[in-house]
């Protein structure tokens, strides 16, 4: 199966590129720090985009260390840094005396520190940083502009409309969070008598799935299991035909207990690969929400992967911890949390599914 084609973003100015955080981490960051890796024939090309919350002074050499590496595994020409954050001008730089010999100073922009600990560990890994920005109240600042724009009490506004790069992300499928916390908040499991329903759903399902286990044996539970995943991913396609249509709880609490079959969730892992990558998503995150623990284990896992393919490393990692909570024995999330926070490319995920997949036939 073929990798669904990437749009080429290049570079514009640096006001777009500050309005384009929100779109590149697939919700909006707050207090961060934020690598984008810059590709391409001059570092024009937008690439892989890191983040992590903004430091305490003491952790700010070892998180710039450990954010270098990870974004250095996209081979980037340069970095741009964005600082993302509220916090207001602070301390006081002293210039040479007056005329009347009296010390006149200026406000400093906040996270300098950070910054100047992130520029040397790309030094050292000889990857320049194109540019330092401050990102703060829909204006954007220069950390290294002499100019009067870039002053702490200045700034430029941040563009306002779609740029290229955010309509990119939402052509490959985004949605745009308003935060973290509302990226989780989209697989959190219902309550009350939803919650009752869909229990009752597993314990029958379960029932059933035991029995024919043990009336057939594992490879006929398997394909009707293949059969289960196959039906509710094609209910699940975008279309009039689906629009505003729910799963019914027996047919989800079906597709759980098949994902309990290794083999049956194993290849399931290809429908993030072929022309049903959009309706598996939307499956597997139907499952993840509704499932009881421990059956929301192997949907949040499945839907890791449909995001992370997707470029949607905020919503992989979401759906990742929620896997590891469901089952921290659990090997495949391990591995899939390891790839992810080492920056394993999506190609190269792509190349192992299809290893995996191929395997399981």
């Amino acid at each position: 199966m073929d990798e669904p084609p990437i749009p080429v973003i290049r570079l514009g100015d640096t006001g777009e590129v500050a309005a384009a955080l929100p779109h590149l981490l697939g919700f909006r960051p707050a207090e961060s720090l934020v690598l984008v890796s810059l590709r391409g024939p001059g570092g024009s090309r937008v690439g892989l985009t890191v983040r992590a919350d903004l430091p305490p002074p003491y952790a700010a050499a070892s998180l710039a260390r450990t954010l270098a590496t990870k974004v250095v595994t996209d081979d980037p020409a340069a970095v741009l840094l964005a600082v993302v954050s509220e916090a207001p001008d602070v301390g006081a730089l002293p210039v040479p005396p007056a005329d009347d010999g009296s010390l006149e100073a200026w406000p400093e922009l906040p996270h300098r520190d950070v910054v100047h600990e992130v520029v040397l560990a790309l030094d050292a890994r000889d990857v320049p940083v194109r540019e330092a920005l401050l990102v703060r109240g829909g204006r954007w600042w220069d950390y290294d502009c002499p100019y009067p724009c870039c002053a702490p009490g200045a700034g430029t506004p941040v563009p306002d409309g779609d740029s290229p790069l955010a309509a990119a992300a939402v052509a490959g499928g985004a949605v745009l969070a308003a935060d973290r916390a509302a990226l989780a908040a989209r697989i959190v499991a219902p309550d009350g008598p939803a919650a009752a329903a869909m229990a009752d759903a597993c314990l029958s399902a379960g029932r059933a799935h035991a029995q024919r286990l043990r009336a057939r044996g594992i490879a006929a539970v398997a394909a009707e299991g293949d059969a289960a995943v196959a039906g509710a991913a094609a209910a699940c396609r975008p279309g009039p035909d689906t629009a505003g249509t729910r799963l019914p709880d027996a047919q989800v609490a079906a597709v759980l207990w098949a994902l309990t079959v290794p083999a049956v969730r194993d290849r399931a892992l290809a429908l993030a690969l072929g022309d049903d990558a959009a309706a598996a998503e939307v499956l597997w995150t139907e499952c993840t929400r509704r499932a009881p623990v421990p059956l929301d284990g192997a949907p949040a896992t499945l839907l890791a992967v449909s995001a992370w393919l997707r470029g949607d490393g905020a919503m992989a990692n979401v759906a990742l911890e929620r896997a590891i909570s469901a089952d921290p024995d659990a090997h495949l999330p391990q591995l899939l949390a390891e790839g992810l926070d080492n920056c394993l490319p999506p190609a190269d995920l792509r190349a192992l599914i299809t290893r995996t997949v191929a395997a399981c036939w």
